[in-house]
């Protein structure tokens, strides 16, 4: 497909995107016996530096999957009882990586990158903010929609 026929962002092209690239992480997933959910949470506790409370780290997750909080918590359970989380010993309230959580995070991300090289190879920097641009935006304006209804 060439930029002059590819359709213009609507919902369907951004969901087709959304899907296909999903597949493919999937897959890496699967591999290690993880979940979009769990790799999501383990995303989440990486990026608030390895360690975050409970009920911060459920808000950020619930708040990015667009689920339930008893879902997340049903999640973090899970990776819990699988080892790849832990309650600190410091703050009962705190939940942090194991090292067994940090290798897979490691390996899944590394897998995905590899991934993202191959889908985003060859799209021009400036396409690429412009696709942010209005992805941020869409997703700005949803988040905006559902926390009115």
């Amino acid at each position: 497909m060439t930029t002059t026929t590819a359709p213009a962002a609507n919902a369907r092209v951004i969901a087709l995107a959304h899907y296909a690239g999903r597949a493919l992480l999937e897959g890496v997933l699967a591999r290690h016996g993880v979940t979009f959910h769990q790799s999501v949470t383990l995303r989440a506790l990486v990026a608030a530096g390895e360690s975050a409370g409970r009920d911060r780290l459920v808000a950020d997750v619930t708040g990015s999957l667009k689920t339930d909080e008893s879902v997340t918590h049903g999640v973090i359970e899970e990776m819990t009882a699988a080892k790849l989380l832990e309650e600190d010993p410091a703050a009962a309230s705190q939940v942090r990586l194991t090292d067994a959580g940090r290798e897979l995070f490691d390996t899944t991300s590394a897998e995905s990158a590899e991934i993202a090289a191959r889908l985003y190879g060859g799209i021009s920097a400036e396409d690429l903010a412009i696709a942010g641009r209005v992805l941020s935006l869409v997703t700005e304006r949803a988040n905006a929609a559902l926390a009115g209804a």
